[in-house]
């Protein structure tokens, strides 16, 4: 049986185990059969085929899960882009005093060790004191640097929360949003995820003006959306992943035409769909940050490199340039995620050094577009704070 506390959000550390190891008990048979990764989601065609989140509750009023202050905590990795992008609009929402967030460490780690039989790895949770981690393979030395250990369930992994919250999917991904009420996860979809910091908070955010998904603009932001999640935010992976020519050749021709399509776009607009800083800007930053650096030499995305498209190479240094937005970067783990987690794809955990951080450079996008409407759309993201 799990033992639960009554109350939130200060439990007892030691009935925080005892849960974490009651679901252990009670999941061990089961999850070890279906732990898996992302590696392990390829076709007998060898495609990329990325399975949708588990969880899909909504924080809003009057439903299950109310809007509230301190009551939900938000799991993330600074390597993943789909959790850094939550990690962004909370920043820019001002939302950081009202959801707490924890960080995991970069690498992998075997997630239960003690079993022969589940080989799983995946998300670790560590204090930025501890001693240095080595990959699943033994090589490395990996410090913990801007790791948040878990202060609300005393997880060690991220797969302990979803066995807390009785998950079925066996696929432990960040990020999480946490309801430290009723102790499970509300919601691990990113995209819905970032839509309910946008609206949900607004009563307690520090940014209630700011709205990165306004409703003249949602129709456009929907159809942006609808061709960069699966050629560019997606596309990355289905490149990295496949495991057939046929299907890795595929995913990098629609990349690579979804990336001139964003050069072409971006050289008439500053944002994505006009003036103004959208969801959708968001979105695809966090893909574009890991490009370079990452992408090129591990997912094989190497047709060439971002900093050699002026437009988009300005995008994201003017994006860069928005200390909400960059506060949610942080290349030494991203760069140590990737090449330290996956041994099958890179075995001895090497990192590659990389070249200059160009994206710290300014950006000349604003004084570019800073005309008519552009003008008019930039003060009213300026008056709520966020500087462009």
């Amino acid at each position: 049986m799990l033992i639960r506390t009554a109350k939130y959000p200060n439990s007892c550390s030691w009935t925080r185990t005892v849960d974490i190891l009651a679901s252990h008990l009670r999941s061990s048979r089961t999850m070890a059969a279906k732990a898996r990764t992302a590696l392990d989601e390829t076709s007998n065609t060898g495609e990329f085929k990325r399975t949708e989140a588990g969880f899909r509750n909504q924080i809003e009023p009057g439903g299950r899960f109310e809007p509230e202050a301190s009551r939900y905590h938000l799991y993330v990795s600074l390597a993943c882009p789909w959790a850094c992008r939550c990690l962004a609009v909370l920043y820019l929402k001002g939302l950081e005093d009202a959801i707490g967030v924890s960080v995991t460490h970069p690498t992998w780690q075997r997630t239960r060790a003690e079993d022969p039989h589940d080989e799983h790895s995946g998300w670790v949770f560590r204090s930025p004191t501890d001693p240095p981690l080595s990959s699943i393979a033994g090589f490395g030395s990996f410090g913990c640097e801007g790791c948040v250990p878990d202060n609300v369930n005393g997880a060690r992994f991220v797969r302990d929360l979803y066995e807390l919250a009785h998950d079925t999917t066996g696929k432990y991904s960040v990020p999480v949003l946490w309801d430290k009420k009723e102790r499970t996860i509300v919601n691990n979809e990113s995209s819905e995820i970032i839509r309910m910091f946008n609206s949900s908070f607004n009563h307690i955010a520090k940014n209630p003006d700011l709205d990165l998904y306004p409703e003249p603009l949602r129709a456009s932001i929907d159809q942006v959306n609808s061709w960069v999640y699966p050629s560019i935010n997606n596309g990355v992976y289905r490149c990295g992943f496949a495991t057939s020519q046929a299907a890795y050749d595929t995913a990098f021709q629609e990349l690579f035409s979804a990336l001139d399509r964003c050069e072409d776009l971006l050289s008439r607009q500053r944002f994505l769909v006009g003036s103004q800083l959208t969801e959708a800007d968001v979105r695809l930053f966090q893909t574009l940050i890991r490009f370079d650096e990452v992408y090129v030499v591990y997912f094989k995305t190497n047709k060439c490199f971002l900093r050699e498209y002026p437009n988009i190479a300005g995008y994201v240094r003017d994006l860069y340039g928005i200390p909400e937005i960059s506060r949610s970067v942080n290349m030494d783990h991203i760069k140590t995620h990737y090449f330290t987690s996956h041994p099958r794809l890179n075995h001895y955990a090497v990192v590659p050094r990389g070249g200059a951080a160009w994206w710290t450079e300014p950006s000349s996008r604003a004084e570019r577009f800073r005309s008519g409407d552009a003008y008019e759309a930039a003060a009213v993201v300026a008056a709520a704070t966020v500087k462009l």
